[in-house]
């Protein structure tokens, strides 16, 4: 067993207001930002599970939310400097930051890049204002385009859209319309995922009208071939990237690496190669609850059992599109490749879902198109 690379995920949980297809955890902002109450609570967090990696160097950083931009680019620089004062930091580390147009006024991503952010992922989600008000989201189209151009004029070595597809009553040329103004705008990274309805959503208990599978099948093919055309390699379900601008964070969650959580809500998953386990780590979901001092911090600690390691390994490595090693299965989980994960395996490559090799793992076309029946193998 081997230690994986480290990446911390900072959450910042407000927003101005909760999208109705968001599940994660955010809050709409009611009253005044504790802007510096937080980011102190975010650094005595981190001290706490520092403890936890010893000299393990972190490799990348990912603020996220919740919306971050509604921060200071001062706040961002505290956290920033406080992140590299209790952790080993690398010199070239990758550090991402959430933004939404509606929330960034002229020059801010500037001051986000001097406080040393260097990567900053825009949540555009779609450019037409019929499909924006569904959404929920605050921004118009022309905030939209000023964000984007912010990230070139600041200088940004890299930085991302969001973009989604699948939306209510969206045609296919309607989907290709939204990716070709994204694409216009030239990104360096292009995040395009279907919209599904998750629990505990308004979309949930009032389910929209959504394209048939069909629908969805021919913009997903229509993208990817426009998206290749104009130069952007597949790299992960999702994920496309010009050469050299893959999201160094998300393929470390997506290889099965570790990763520091710190802030409301924040998931973490550390390996210790001594007793040869895996625990996740849940902090305090809400923000009053968070900042309150009589309480730690973690809210539940649970080892990652041996029965649920194959699914949770290949729910996130057969996101990648790159062959997986199959010594990492081994060298990363701690435990052998079982009878019955071999079972499962050549189940995946009979129904052509997966190629093996003597070395690796490759997950087929076919595979990438039902990917939930490839992981169904593992359950």
């Amino acid at each position: 067993m081997r230690n994986p690379p480290l990446s911390l995920y900072v959450h910042i949980p407000w927003c101005v207001q909760k999208c109705p297809y968001c599940d994660f955890n955010s809050h709409g902002l009611k009253s005044a930002l504790p802007e510096k109450e937080y980011v102190a609570h975010l650094l005595d967090d981190l001290a706490e599970d520092a403890k936890s990696i010893g000299d393990r160097q972190v490799d990348t950083v990912f603020i996220g939310g919740g919306t971050p931009s509604l921060f200071s680019a001062d706040a961002m620089a505290d956290i920033i400097a406080g992140i590299k004062a209790r952790v080993n930091l690398a010199p070239d580390a990758e550090i991402t930051m959430e933004a939404n147009p509606g929330t960034v006024e002229a020059g801010k991503f500037l001051g986000f890049y001097h406080a040393g952010v260097n990567r900053i992922s825009v949540g555009i989600q779609s450019f037409q204002p019929q499909h924006l008000a569904v959404l929920g989201r605050i921004h118009n189209d022309d905030q939209a385009i000023n964000a984007v151009k912010q990230a070139h004029s600041a200088g940004l070595p890299t930085f991302n859209l969001d973009l989604m597809h699948g939306l209510p009553q969206q045609s296919v040329d309607n989907a290709m319309a939204d990716l070709d103004k994204g694409i216009a705008l030239n990104p360096y990274h292009l995040s395009w995922y279907q919209l599904t309805i998750e629990p505990n959503t308004p979309f949930y208990s009032r389910p929209p009208d959504l394209p048939d599978d069909d629908i969805l099948w021919e913009i997903q093919e229509q993208g990817h071939k426009v998206l290749e055309a104009a130069g952007y390699q597949q790299y992960e379900i999702s994920a496309y990237a010009k050469e050299g601008h893959q999201c160094r964070h998300n393929v470390n969650y997506w290889r099965f690496g570790d990763y520091l959580g710190i802030g409301c809500g924040a998931h973490g998953k550390i390996t210790d190669i001594e007793s040869g386990t895996i625990k996740r780590l849940v902090k305090v979901k809400h923000p009053r609850g968070y900042m309150e001092m009589s309480r730690p911090y973690i809210d539940t600690t649970t080892m990652v059992e041996e029965d649920d390691i194959p699914f949770e390994f290949f729910m996130n490595r057969f996101r990648l599109l790159e062959p997986c090693p199959i010594d990492d299965y081994s060298a990363l989980t701690g435990v052998s490749i079982s009878d019955e994960v071999k079972a499962a395996l050549d189940d995946a490559a009979q129904k052509g879902l997966l190629d093996i090799t003597p070395h690796h793992w490759q997950v087929t076309a076919k595979g990438r198109r039902y990917l939930n029946t490839l992981l169904s193998c593992f359950v």
